[in-house]
């Protein structure tokens, strides 16, 4: 979950501002953002997705609530580092979260973020149902501090970029 970029990682490109971190799925979206100076990310919640309207104001509020600057999209890729269906699904939904608000996105490799949310429950002691509850805004918790640690790099991550 590293890229190998030559952005210096004190550097914050973009508007100042938070970012969203956002574990697409096709019925919940995992939220997750960060302080204002970008330094760490905190689960926010999850979104059982409705309807594309429903969503679309969803995503208008919590954007000026939040007072986000950029969205960060987790990438669901092979181990390989190859992308596939659930992929392109993601980049749809960024490309939509893009237009819906008015925001700068970026892609970041999600791969093993839902099993390392799952597994740091789980050692919590937390419950199937209180798992279930927040495994999505974990995952995407792990995906925005992963982009935050690396610089926030402009271009998010590629596989070309993660070296597979």
């Amino acid at each position: 979950m590293t890229a190998d970029t030559d952005t210096d990682p004190g550097r914050r490109p973009g508007p100042p501002g938070r970012l969203l971190g956002v574990d697409y799925g096709t019925v919940r979206v995992g939220l997750a953002v960060t302080d204002p100076d970008r330094i760490i990310a905190s689960p926010l919640e999850t979104l059982t997705r409705r309807d594309e309207a429903a969503d679309a104001a969803y995503f208008h509020r919590l954007v000026a609530a939040e007072r986000v600057a950029g969205l960060v999209v987790g990438l669901p890729m092979h181990t390989g580092g190859e992308e596939g269906a659930k992929a392109a699904e993601a980049r749809r939904y960024g490309a939509w979260l893009a237009a819906v608000t008015g925001l700068p996105v970026v892609f970041w490799d999600e791969r093993f973020t839902s099993s390392l949310a799952e597994d740091a429950l789980l050692a919590a002691g937390l419950t199937k149902k209180r798992r279930k509850a927040r495994v999505d805004r974990v995952a995407a918790q792990l995906i925005l501090q992963a982009y935050i640690e690396a610089g926030c790099p402009p271009g998010g991550s590629s596989p070309a970029q993660l070296g597979t």
